[in-house]
């Protein structure tokens, strides 16, 4: 899930656009809402009301029986419904090692490529400062 909450819309629509999917059903139409966020002072203290995000969100079931459900920061709604078709997708036995090669994998992937070269742009601005020592005293 956090591959497919961090992928882009088109990757995800084009690599199951790839796949011949079976019929399914909206449970819950894809819809925008609002979610609070809260977080603790030092990270264990008493936890407050931070603000509120965006988020959408879709149900789908398959004809099969799966019920897939998803979830993405923002108003992205065809975002969330492909998330909850790859969500019900997975849980059968005749899609989830197609789902895991041919969306999973390669979205992982290019995150992690993503990822590395963005580092390695870091490091090449990375300055090392050293300290000398003055000979007073």
């Amino acid at each position: 899930m956090r591959v497919l909450a961090h992928a882009p819309t088109a990757e995800i629509g084009s690599r199951l656009g790839e796949i011949e999917l079976p019929a399914h059903v909206q449970l819950r139409e894809p819809e925008n809402g609002l979610v609070m966020v809260r977080g603790r002072v030092g990270g264990d203290g008493a936890p407050f009301n931070l603000g509120e995000a965006t988020v959408s969100r879709a149900a789908v079931r398959l004809v099969s029986g799966e019920v897939g459900f998803g979830y993405a920061l923002g108003r992205d709604r065809e975002k969330a419904r492909l998330i909850a078709l790859c969500d019900a997708l997975i849980q059968t036995e005749a899609y989830a090692g197609l789902i895991e090669m041919q969306v999973i994998v390669p979205l992982r992937n290019a995150m992690a490529a993503s990822r590395t070269q963005a580092a390695a742009e870091a490091a090449a601005t990375r300055v090392d400062f050293y300290t000398m020592v003055r000979g007073e005293g």
